[in-house]
């Protein structure tokens, strides 16, 4: 019998993989595989447990939110990355999982797709060339709304409690001056908002980075947000965020490598978890880095 490694947080969203447990490792070993689950301790601890145990077995499920993904995939060992992962989508926005088809409301078809789903060859991001990117970078508004947000109001409001978030966070605008260079082309302005993603999917918005994103293609999308110079562009940009039809104020494009630069440090957000402040943030893609099983039909885009 094979071995499975399911790698889970107790804690995601609220709490469904550690409540469904013992029926998610009945269906993984109806499809021939004899489970051992380990649920982290804490932040981090994905890393840990990805790096020290993911060579002992056969195949690895991640059970949780975007940010225990992230983890896992940074801490596999260089020789597990070509390995089929598995994905319990448990967490609150779950936004990566949407980008992959995968049920985040039914965890017994999301368990049988995370043993048999369709292999889908992911790009990844290389962060000032040693940090993980799975599916997302940001500044700004919004972007640290998935760390902010408390736990308690999560659970309650779900998706909602991301929109609630940033929304107030516009009453509150502080512009920062980047710079920003990417392989056809560079500009500087002021900006309140900017993304590197591979995802439909973003702190539970979705279209912020088009409608058509392909996991596979070497490159990522990039949104930037301008400062607006009136109440009348404020407006305008959050009537375009709710209807996903940006104006001027937006700035869209598609790259394989992108650097930021700025005098002053910025929070960054990394796959939904804080990133640091920094001055200097360049980031890579790694073309189908990792494979992960989804939920997509043959020939879909997204």
């Amino acid at each position: 019998m094979k071995k499975l490694l399911l790698i889970y947080n107790p804690h995601a969203g609220k709490g469904q993989i550690k409540a469904r447990l013992s029926r998610i490792i009945e269906i993984f070993e109806e499809h021939g595989y004899l489970t051992t689950a380990y649920a982290t301790q804490g932040r981090g601890d994905g890393v840990w447990a990805a790096a020290a145990m993911a060579r002992d077995f056969d195949h690895i499920v991640v059970g949780g939110g975007d940010g225990t993904l992230s983890e896992v995939i940074t801490g596999l060992p260089q020789d597990c990355r070509n390995r089929n992962i598995g994905y319990l989508p448990a967490g609150t926005t779950n936004d990566f999982s949407r980008t992959l088809a995968l049920p985040g409301d039914d965890l017994e078809e999301a368990a049988r797709l995370a043993v048999a789903g369709r292999a889908q060859r992911c790009d990844i991001g290389l962060i000032n060339d040693h940090h993980i990117l799975t599916y997302v970078a940001a500044f700004g508004v919004f972007s640290d709304t998935s760390y902010a947000t408390p736990q308690t109001m999560k659970n309650l409001l779900g998706r909602t409690a991301y929109v609630l978030e940033g929304i107030k966070s516009l009453a509150t605008l502080r512009p920062v001056r980047m710079k920003v260079t990417w392989d056809r082309g560079e500009l500087e302005d002021r900006f309140i908002y900017g993304m590197v993603s591979n995802s439909v999917s973003v702190g539970g918005f979705r279209g912020l980075s088009g409608d058509h994103v392909v996991l596979d293609d070497g490159a990522f999308e990039v949104l930037l947000i301008r400062m607006p110079q009136s109440i009348k562009d404020l407006n305008q940009i959050t009537a375009a965020l709710v209807s996903r039809q940006p104006n001027e104020n937006f700035i869209a494009l598609q790259t394989g490598e992108i650097s930021f630069s700025s005098d002053e440090p910025v929070d960054w957000s990394v796959d939904g978890e804080y990133g640091g402040a920094l001055n200097e943030l360049k980031i890579k893609n790694m073309p189908c880095h990792v494979t992960i099983l989804s939920g997509r039909r043959e020939g879909t885009e997204e």
